[in-house]
């Protein structure tokens, strides 16, 4: 199996945020940035700022992380953003290197 990365991504007034699960996690964002869906909801919504992820070494945990985030309230996405990026920095240029098969 993969590894697998579950992240959260908004747009620049935190209006919104978007649950997401990959297995290439720079790969994916940089999608996001460039709205290469352009129909899909991060598009829609301008949400291309990488505010929080995690890494998992099998993408079926990442999975079911991302249910779990999921199932949460936005004042749980909230708190879990703020207890590692407490100023909703983009995140982007510190995962660009990250290695994925």
């Amino acid at each position: 199996m993969k590894p697998g990365f579950i992240y959260i991504i908004t747009n620049k007034h935190q209006t919104v945020v978007y649950v997401g699960v990959t297995s290439n996690l720079p790969q994916r964002i940089l999608e996001h940035k460039e709205k290469r869906y352009p129909n899909s909801f991060s598009a829609r919504y301008n949400l291309d700022i990488l505010v929080y992820y995690e890494q998992f070494q099998w993408i079926g945990d990442a999975i079911g992380r991302e249910k779990q985030i999921k199932a949460g309230s936005r004042q749980a996405k909230n708190d879990l953003i703020r207890s590692i990026n407490p100023t909703w920095k983009d995140l982007f240029e510190e995962i660009k290197d990250i290695m994925t098969v």
